[in-house]
């Protein structure tokens, strides 16, 4: 019997499984490791850190699980999107890795426009160059650090890091590489338009291949370091997003998944690329051979409730060792004491900027409404609703592209919470279904390994034969109508602050 392993590189911490050819999780470990902010705005780690995270925890599994190295038949890789790591000519790398949520880059964003014509760009990449995403980060590192920028031969995005470690493969894949704002997504190759325009050499470039076509093998000095098989193949994988749309079945029309991690995602699969006029969503090509999926982004959904725990809650953290349970859990258990609408006290869910449906780094974090009769029951309650309407404007906005929902699948570590997840269906007027997996990314990036070693034929096959939904719940009439109000008040919000949230940057 096959096993295949998937590792998901993410923000917090690195997470490797394993899974039988059923998709049966079998071990599964995690390492953490910290992010730095060297200024306000500024998110960086270093990618040795997400290195020994995959080496200890490929260890931890294997050792747990007893599996022989030989019965793995492929290894797949995810990751956090958009980061940067910079390397030499010797494959070292240069600086910190600026991440997905760095909003450092806006008057790059701005010159990266300008040079390479908005018109050409959305056509070359289907998406606006926004703070978050790789190529202003390129463009900051020549104009803040130029010996650093100097001495540059490759650019990698943080799972690909990853693969170069473990294969000696310089390589990345289409999910990942259309958040690069380098990527022809209609085409699924570099744009040589923006390159050129751009004035950024090819070569620093890595290949680009499907999601589940094999990039490399695993050498023998790191068979030696973590007890894996040398030879053993390891695939293209995928972007976190697009990995978890397959870890979460979204591979065929009319599926759509509500990802409530550090950020807030609503994916949908597409057969061809669609864009919202606007441009507030992302289109971006799907781990899926030839398809594509379009997503609204919230930067801070779970990273809100976290920021609450750490904050406001401090000391559930500790009472929740002593019980030996998850202080998310007694976090949830106060919100579930306040009725829906937290007595009129609302949540803007935007601590580190925004991306859908606007693109403002300087957008920040708000409570309204507050008044002496709340307590810190209404603050979570208030923060959980806060994210679900931040989520509700991405489905709206997927909606009016004329894509079908007839069933949302939930995901990721809010998606825990049955009270969030009823908050979700509430404010959203959607089922929230619950599938029998919820590794996310890392689930998806092993199936794509088993699609690669010839355990699936394709991908819609590997998730029909792994995936199932388990619960639905169903939309609260009277809750809906609550929310309905409750989300016109926020969707004025942001229109209202916009203007101080931009002052209020220049305080810094």
């Amino acid at each position: 019997m096959p096993y295949l392993l998937g590792i998901d590189v993410g923000t917090s911490g690195t997470k490797t499984i394993l899974v039988d050819h059923k998709g049966k999780l079998v071990g599964k470990a995690v390492g953490e490791y910290p992010l730095y902010s060297p200024r306000p705005g500024w998110t960086e780690q270093e990618p040795e850190d997400w290195w020994q995270a995959t080496v200890a925890t490929i260890r931890e599994v294997l050792a747990k699980t007893g599996v022989k190295a030989d019965r793995i038949a492929g290894i797949g890789l995810s990751g956090q999107m958009h980061g940067s790591v910079f390397l030499d000519a010797a494959g070292q790398v240069i600086r910190p890795a600026i991440l997905w949520n760095d909003q450092r880059t806006a008057a790059q964003c701005d010159s990266i426009t300008a040079t390479v014509g908005k018109k050409r760009l959305v056509a070359e990449t289907c998406n606006p160059v926004l703070t978050g995403f790789q190529a202003p980060k390129i463009i900051w590192l020549r104009d803040n650090e130029p010996e650093r920028y100097e001495r540059v031969r490759q650019v990698l995005l943080p799972k690909d890091f990853v693969r170069y470690r473990l294969t000696g493969e310089f390589a990345t894949e289409v999910s990942d590489a259309s958040g690069t704002a380098l990527l022809n997504v209609p085409e699924r190759r570099w744009s040589e338009v923006v390159l050129d325009r751009l004035q950024l050499p090819r070569e620093w470039f890595p290949p680009v291949y499907e999601s589940p076509e094999i990039s490399g093998a695993i050498t023998p000095a790191i068979a030696e370091l973590t007890g894996l098989r040398a030879g053993t193949p390891v695939v293209g994988g995928g972007g976190d997003q697009a990995a978890g749309g397959v870890g979460n079945g979204i591979v065929e029309s009319g599926a759509v998944s509500c990802t409530t991690g550090t950020s807030g995602v609503v994916f949908a699969h597409l057969d061809a690329p669609l864009m919202d006029p606007k441009l507030r969503t992302h289109t971006f090509c799907h781990a899926v051979p030839g398809k594509w999926h379009v997503m609204g982004v919230m930067l801070s959904a779970g990273g809100s409730l976290r920021w609450l725990r750490d904050t406001v809650f401090a000391q559930e953290k500790s009472v929740s060792e002593q019980l030996g349970v998850d202080p998310y859990e007694l976090m949830t258990a106060e919100a579930e004491r306040v009725r829906p609408g937290s007595e009129g006290l609302i949540f803007l869910p935007y601590l580190t900027g925004e991306r859908t449906p606007y693109p403002d780094p300087h957008a920040r974090g708000v409570f309204l409404g507050l008044g002496l009769n709340h307590e810190r029951r209404h603050l979570a309650r208030a923060v959980l609703e806060g994210v679900a309407y931040g989520l509700r404007d991405s489905f709206e906005l997927i909606a009016a592209l004329g894509v079908e929902m007839p069933q949302v699948r939930v995901s990721g570590g809010g998606a825990r919470s049955r009270l969030w997840r009823q908050i979700q269906a509430d404010v959203t007027g959607r089922e929230m279904c619950v599938i029998n997996v919820d590794e996310g990314a890392a689930f998806g990036a092993a199936l794509l390994a088993g699609v690669g070693a010839g355990v699936y034929p394709d991908v819609v096959t590997a998730c029909r034969e792994t995936i199932r939904v388990v619960e639905t719940l169903a939309p609260d009439p009277q809750s809906v109508r609550t929310y309905a109000a409750g989300y016109e008040l926020y969707r004025s919000l942001y229109a209202t602050l916009k203007t101080s949230f931009g002052r209020l940057s220049d305080l810094h």
